[in-house]
């Protein structure tokens, strides 16, 4: 089995060399790279093609979250990020979602939680556990500009039941809950979710939470 390729940016090589140790203990993740800022990830990825960038926000030079927008918004990059923080409500996590990133993960993760947030976000998931989604988003939503017009107009084109999907997920519900709520097969949840990527044109649900937060379509509490 071809293992998980990781690539680690931080400035901080206490950092760098403390994951890459924990990472490279876990079966089936590699790191094959650290990169010391902004400028150094992205040129790193273009050589080294990871699957997994652990990208840190603050750095020199340029900082993660422009990162990341470089290397998620050309067509058919494949490479996801998963933003590093010390805080979970870091006003700067959610520019990096809103760039692209799949995620966010603590710097005080254990090993247990980092080899599992690399493996989540490898797989296509979001990093975002339902627990942590509803806080997330609603926050981010708050501190984030109005709703962009284009993306408002293309909520049209999910169908009545895509948009109750879509506004589920934005509450934080996995696929088990959804189906559960819904009355429907697990799989039939997937499909509406894999229909909303599509046609929203979202890279995965954590994106598909802020498009609904965004979109007016879910208004966090007390707004």
């Amino acid at each position: 089995m071809t293992p998980i390729r990781v690539l680690i940016a931080d400035d901080q090589i206490m950092v760098r060399q403390g994951f890459t140790v924990l990472l490279n203990a876990e079966p089936g993740i590699e790191v094959i790279g650290q990169a010391v800022d902004g400028l150094d990830a992205v040129a790193q990825v273009a050589e080294l093609a990871p699957d997994v960038v652990l990208m840190d926000v603050r750095m020199p030079r340029l900082g993660g979250i422009e990162a990341t927008r470089q290397l998620t918004e050309p067509a058919g990059a494949t490479v996801k990020v998963l933003v590093l923080t010390t805080f979970d409500l870091d006003e700067y996590v959610y520019e990096a979602l809103r760039a692209g990133a799949s995620g966010f993960l603590l710097k005080d993760a254990s090993a247990a939680e980092l080899a599992q947030a690399v493996r989540v976000v490898a797989a296509g998931d979001a990093l975002l556990a339902p627990n942590i989604t509803k806080r997330l988003i609603a926050e981010f939503s708050r501190v984030t500009s109005s709703p962009r017009t284009p993306l408002k107009d293309r909520v049209g084109d999910l169908t009545e039941r895509e948009t109750e999907v879509l506004a589920l997920i934005a509450q934080g519900l996995s696929n088990g809950e959804i189906a559960e709520r819904l009355v429907v097969a697990e799989q039939t949840v997937k499909s509406h979710v894999g229909r909303i990527l599509v046609k929203l044109g979202l890279r995965d649900r954590t994106q598909a939470a802020v498009f609904a937060y965004e979109t007016g379509l879910i208004r966090p509490a007390g707004y």
